[in-house]
């Protein structure tokens, strides 16, 4: 499957940063840069830490 569609491209977006915020509650990393952590809490004006932010992006990804 090809994603070419802008808001398919910001879907997969959105998934890969909520595995990469569940695999740093894990203790993982997804890469070197910057946290998906902190990409989603700069990115979604979310607060709190890596558990409460991990509930409220997958709230908010399962409600749009």
């Amino acid at each position: 499957m090809i994603l070419t569609e802008p808001t398919q491209i910001e879907a997969f977006r959105q998934r890969t940063l909520l595995k990469g915020l569940e695999a740093e509650l894990r203790g993982m990393r997804l890469c070197r840069g910057r946290s998906c952590y902190s990409l989603i809490k700069e990115q979604f004006g979310l607060k709190g830490g890596k558990q409460k932010v991990y509930d409220q992006f997958k709230q908010l990804l399962t409600q749009g």
